[in-house]
């Protein structure tokens, strides 16, 4: 095992999937010398050259545009758009066209693109820099969406969605690229849809993703000092969605709380509330408790900003509400 952090995690995989195959190349804005916006791509340049990453004209549409053509030619492109507000500017590309060809040719194309983007608050990069937006591609057939909150699993998670023959939207937290952890020597692929369960409790299921997963951690902690067993399951692949793990485990706790940072109505918590409410219903002892932000761009002013985004305290607070004690 050798520590990594999530930024080097990601770096691997991307590296040691170009190593492997040829077919592999990353494209995207100030990929190549500076590295990307957050020094994910660093020294990738040196190893692989220009014409396997490669920067881009700042140009979302034809970013996604032009890799999902390569996809289309049997290549596994790895795009990257540098904050995922920007997908806004490529919605046409990756909502009508990746998500569509394979369908609308009955299997004949295939699409393996991945579409790596990163964002989330917690350090004041103002409205148009900030938003959870993992919502709204969950929404459309014909995409994979990945949300890893690790370092292990966006290693593992990344490569498999490289050899995905599928288009995947590939989220990562701003604020987790710093984060470290113990990793095997070997890179080990993790299956989509395969949800993993970090703490085991009794009482209460909380369901987070992303930056949440680790505040629901350690809201799980304080609740232990008063008493409250609390199992923590992160579902990492948000489609396809291990709605299986997810509730097996509200059946064993009775009670759930869903925790992600993007803004609570329309999130990506709706859909799993609804999942448990439909599967794991006569075992409830309590209504699906959720948590994220409130509803409002998010500000760029540091005490506002963390106002408006859900926090450890946030998820204690629906944890004791579903136990009684709110």
């Amino acid at each position: 095992m050798a520590e990594m952090t999530y930024r080097e995690a990601v770096r691997d995989a991307l590296s040691e999937a170009m190593r492997r195959d040829e077919d592999v190349f990353i494209m995207g804005e100030d990929i190549a010398e500076m590295g990307g916006s957050m020094g994910v791509t660093q020294g990738m340049l040196a190893e692989f050259g220009p014409e396997r990453v490669r920067n881009t004209p700042i140009a979302e549409m034809a970013i996604v545009g032009a890799g999902i053509g390569a996809a289309m030619q049997g290549m596994r492109p790895v795009v990257e758009i540098m904050y995922e507000d920007f997908t806004t500017l490529a919605m046409e590309q990756i909502v009508n066209q990746a998500a569509k060809h394979r369908y609308m040719s009955g299997g004949q194309v295939t699409v393996p693109l991945t579409v790596r983007t990163q964002g989330g608050a917690g350090w004041s990069p103002g409205a148009q820099h900030a938003q959870q937006v993992e919502a709204w591609f969950v929404h459309v057939p014909g995409l994979k969406v990945v949300f890893p909150s690790t370092p292990t699993d966006v290693r593992g998670l990344l490569w498999s969605s490289i050899y995905d023959d599928n288009t995947v939207l590939f989220f990562e937290h701003r604020t987790l690229y710093p984060i470290k952890e113990d990793v095997p020597d070997e890179l080990e692929p993790i299956p989509l849809g395969q949800a993993r369960v970090h703490r085991a409790g009794e009482d209460v299921t909380v369901i987070a993703t992303g930056r949440l997963v680790h505040e629901s951690l350690r809201a799980a902690e304080e609740a232990e000092k008063e008493g409250v067993s609390v199992e923590v399951v992160d579902p990492r692949t948000l489609q396809p969605l291990d709605e299986q793990t997810l509730v097996d485990s509200v059946k064993k706790t009775n009670r759930c709380v869903v925790a992600h940072e993007a803004v609570v109505r329309g999130g990506f918590g709706a859909e799993v509330a609804a999942v448990i409410q439909h599967q794991a219903f006569d075992w409830l002892d309590a209504p699906v408790e959720r948590v994220g932000a409130k509803f409002a761009p998010v500000p760029f002013a540091p005490v506002m900003e963390n106002y408006v985004i859900p926090h450890a305290s946030d998820v204690l607070d629906a944890i004791r509400r579903t136990v009684g004690r709110g």
